[in-house]
């Protein structure tokens, strides 16, 4: 098991890695529509996305947590 003080960076991680699944699978769709290159094209999106999202999400919690 983690220790407690790892918490907050793993909430991060999972956050964002559900999150930016969710985002890029809707814009992916939503610009390429479905057929045999959406999938290539939404990994590819996530995989952009996903360190963006997660370096984002550790900077706005620390900035709107009551523990400061």
């Amino acid at each position: 098991m983690l220790p407690a003080r790892f918490a907050p960076v793993l909430f991060g991680f999972l956050v964002s890695g559900i999150m930016s699944c969710i985002v890029t699978c809707v814009a992916t769709i939503k610009t390429a529509g479905l057929g045999g290159h959406t999938f290539g094209k939404w990994m590819g999106a996530r995989a952009f996305s996903w360190p963006i999202a997660f370096a984002v999400i550790l900077i706005v919690a620390r900035l709107v947590s009551p523990k400061g």
